[in-house]
């Protein structure tokens, strides 16, 4: 009886987990893929679009990669339910602000307070992976990156057709009410997550651990710079590729709509991808399946400079987005399990916070390569980014056990697995 309530509540925390953050990633996408008309909407001349893209891109991880391993410490001091309430509400009063930005200096304000405030992703994996077993934390981390990839499915299609008919101000108001909801469900729903609670001298103890477990340890050291390469790569993906399909949609409005649509594509292939790389991670180590999935990802990346109409884009979008779904959830992974558990949250938000340099990274390098290469030479140049990801994923094999690394900290106590109070 006692244990079916247990698994009631964990499935009861994982379904409003996994609704907060596909609200959070939908109502962020709806205007990411279709970024460069937003700005341009701005009265920006045509030179200065790609760079402001770059800028707005990156200035949410500019301020995240600070406050994320912050966010992460009162998570392991206070509770991490505490943190998704206030990655949400947090959230929800940047996109609110947006709505009311009439300058690109006003919406980069703006950018820059959501990495702030929010941080929906690192605050509900922190908070899952103290609940999820230890041999199914894959699967849980591989869950919510469906949500992800939910929302991002959904939220360009929302964008592409809402934008034009309602106006980006009206879609951040709807976005941001939204993410409140999110927010008051996790407040009464959410149990706290088990373990909160520690000694002054062990939260002390497992900072120290964190940073020993994620920078000495080579499996975790070469994983966390693969992400951070993984992801900047995505991210310089963002600002080629809407030039790349204006050059060959024939018009600004049919560009739009093919952005919007392939870009859907790309996280409906991260849907069907998130949960299956976590169930893999489960079972074999997380860096070989980061290699496999960035080598793909980027064979497929580099592929679309040479299609010729839209519609030819399609098949390498959706490997892409399958391989893509590998890359944060394998580092969260790893982060989890080599961290002890009173300084896991500390861990998720340093991890966090190298991803989010690769995303601040990534658009400026973007930028530079649509600047001095030929389009094709700027789908190449990402796509061997991929592949030094890969290297480094692999580097990190070397000395890792074939199955899922044990921690120190998990050798010396065994693991929680109920949601507790």
């Amino acid at each position: 009886m006692l244990l079916a309530r247990d698994t009631a509540r964990r499935d009861r925390a994982f379904a409003v987990l996994w609704f907060g953050q596909f609200a959070a990633i939908a109502g962020l996408t709806v205007v990411v893929p279709l970024l460069p008309f937003y700005l341009a909407g701005f009265g920006l001349e045509a030179a200065d679009v790609a760079w402001w893209t770059g800028i707005a891109l990156a200035a949410p991880a500019v301020t995240q990669l600070i406050t994320a391993p912050l966010w992460g410490m009162v998570g392991d001091r206070y509770g991490h339910k505490a943190m998704v309430v206030r990655a949400h509400a947090g959230l929800a009063l940047a996109v609110g602000l947006m709505a009311f930005a009439e300058t690109p200096g006003e919406f980069l304000a703006c950018r820059l307070l959501q990495g702030a405030c929010g941080g929906v992703v690192s605050a509900t994996a922190a908070y899952a992976s103290t609940v999820a077993a230890p041999q199914r934390r894959g699967r849980t981390l591989g869950g919510l990156f469906g949500a992800t990839g939910a929302g991002s499915l959904v939220g360009p299609l929302l964008g592409s057709v809402l934008a034009g008919r309602f106006g980006f101000g009206a879609l951040f108001g709807s976005v941001a009410v939204l993410l409140v909801i999110a927010s008051g469900l996790a407040l009464v729903l959410l149990p706290r997550s088990c373990g909160e609670a520690g000694s002054r001298e062990n939260r002390r103890g497992g900072l120290r651990d964190a940073a020993r477990s994620l920078l000495l340890e080579r499996s975790g050291r070469s994983l966390l710079l693969a992400g951070l390469l993984g992801q900047a790569a995505i991210y310089a993906l963002i600002v080629v590729f809407a030039q790349r399909v204006a050059g060959i949609a024939g018009s600004i409005a049919a560009a739009t709509m093919w952005v919007g649509a392939l870009q859907a594509a790309t996280w409906a292939a991260s849907l069907l991808g998130g949960p299956w790389w976590g169930r893999r991670n489960d079972r074999r180590p997380a860096n070989a399946g980061f290699a496999i999935a960035a080598v793909c990802c980027g064979v497929a990346v580099a592929l679309q400079a040479l299609p010729a109409s839209p519609e030819l884009l399609l098949p390498l979008r959706l490997v892409q987005g399958f391989c893509f779904a590998a890359f944060a959830q394998s580092v969260l992974h790893v982060a989890c399990d080599l961290a002890p558990r009173q300084a896991r949250g500390t861990a998720v938000g340093f991890s966090s916070g190298c991803l989010d340099l690769g995303q601040v990274a990534g658009p400026f390098f973007g930028a530079l390569a649509v600047t001095v290469l030929p389009p094709g030479g700027a789908f190449a140049a990402i796509g061997a980014l991929l592949g030094c990801a890969a290297v480094l994923a692999v580097c990190g094999l070397r000395r890792s056990s074939p199955s899922a690394p044990v921690t120190v900290a998990a050798a010396r106590k065994p693991e929680l697995t109920e949601v507790g109070s």
